[in-house]
């Protein structure tokens, strides 16, 4: 029988590596190797806890406070896996008192394997209360998983925030049949609603949606980065230009701006980009920028800074401070502008200006691909948007799937790929 230290011990390991995944599927820093090993501990701890048994279970149960989260997930899991109907019960009691960690019990309903998920679905997606009808609506969308009549259902449900869930599931599978459901809700009120819907149409190729996604683009905010990720996978490259253009004049916008130039792949901001390399604030956002166009790995290549700047952009030990911020560039590496630029005097001719790149690679169905492989959370991100446009009938990649979901994916789409590179749709 396992003792009851070790069983806290996976119980506490399991819910801090829970909150850390929630936050590695966005971060810089993480690329799918790293988020396998990542993936690897919060199973190996799932293990340890099915192999204590209800014990477990009945520890993580105890441990769902107000402030729960990595704790919520890994219940969940337990729960589901074992088919506790007292832990759901309880765990549903728990959500509806604390719907804060909402997000941990959906990214556990990803995180299963469909068959434990698929018998629970009907009732999730019936449920007289929003809560679970958006977790249900999540638990398909994650794991690509068309819940069928319920997705019409959810674009017409009184409640916004199962609208959103459902406009946000229905681009996940590219629903086009849905579209005119979907656009209905384009000038919703609720933010959240009008974000998702826009985003989904867009990935249609509705090219009407363009114009109100870019507003949530030009706006600091949850949706921010995923609005510009589609946007410019989508919207030609001279609009793309002229709109990034007024951005990059103000410093207010300038961070935006830089990630908006590596995300459009257009090698002739290249030099603009290096300069900003010397200004701290812009620095590092500017290397990451430089590294999704050309491919080029600044800790690989030796092109770091060796003596880190004194900069501190995140919230500091004063309580006066009202920066409360945390550095959104904290896990990017600080680029040399000097030797930068030397590699590019020397590799910058395999560039041509007016392709566009992700990665060092042509944009292609293949470079987006090789990026899925290859590339940093924030860069999948991106290029799962990108090989949309490439498939326009396939499901929208799911960046982040668990690893082993992943790579299973990747094979399949990596067979089915066509080699001779497909043009996407005009």
């Amino acid at each position: 029988m396992m003792s009851s230290i070790v069983i806290d011990q996976h119980a506490e390991e399991v819910a801090f590596l829970a909150i850390l995944r929630d936050y590695a599927v966005r971060a810089p820093h993480y690329d799918l190797v790293h988020l396998a090993t990542l993936d690897n501990r919060i199973e190996a701890h799932l293990d340890g806890l099915h192999i204590a048994g209800l014990p477990g279970l009945e520890v993580l149960l105890q441990q769902l406070t107000p402030t729960a989260q990595g704790e919520v997930f890994a219940a969940t899991v337990l729960a589901f896996e074992t088919g506790h109907v007292v832990a759901m019960a309880t765990l549903a009691g728990h959500m509806r008192a604390h719907v804060d960690s909402e997000r941990y019990m959906a990214a556990a309903l990803g995180w299963l394997e469909w068959l434990r998920v698929e018998p629970w679905l009907d009732r999730l997606l019936a449920s007289p209360e929003p809560l679970f009808r958006r977790l249900g609506l999540a638990a398909c969308g994650m794991h690509r998983h068309d819940p069928g009549p319920a997705l019409l259902a959810g674009l017409s449900d009184a409640d916004p925030s199962v609208l959103a869930r459902a406009a946000r599931t229905a681009g996940e599978l590219r629903r086009r049949d849905l579209l005119p459901a979907i656009r209905a809700h384009r000038q919703h009120e609720d933010a959240a609603t009008r974000f998702w819907a826009n985003w989904a149409t867009t990935q249609m190729g509705d090219q009407q949606a363009l114009e109100p996604l870019r507003s949530f683009a030009e706006q600091p905010g949850e949706f921010q980065y995923r609005a510009l990720c589609v946007l410019l996978a989508w919207q030609e490259r001279e609009p793309s230009i002229a709109w990034i253009r007024q951005w990059v004049q103000d410093p207010r916008d300038r961070r935006i701006g830089i990630q908006a130039l590596g995300l459009l792949g257009d090698p002739v901001c290249v030099p603009w980009l290096i300069q900003q390399m010397s200004d701290l604030p812009f620095a590092r956002v500017a290397g990451e920028a430089f590294s999704l166009i050309t491919g080029a790995d600044l800790a690989l290549l030796d092109l770091e800074l060796q003596a880190l700047p004194d900069f501190d952009a995140g919230p500091n030990d004063n309580p006066e401070d009202p920066n409360v911020a945390m550095d959104p560039d904290e896990n990017l590496p600080w680029p040399d502008p000097q030797a930068i630029e030397k590699w590019w005097q020397a590799n910058g001719g395999q560039f041509q200006v007016g392709t566009r790149y992700m990665l060092g690679l042509a944009h292609s169905e293949h470079s987006f691909q090789q990026a899925l492989v290859h590339g940093q959370q924030r860069q999948r991100i991106a290029a799962a948007c990108g090989l949309a446009r490439y498939r326009p009938n396939e499901v929208l990649f799911p960046t982040s799937a668990p690893a082993w979901r992943q790579k299973r994916w990747l094979a399949a789409v990596n067979a089915t790929s066509n080699t001779n590179g497909t043009k996407p749709p005009s």
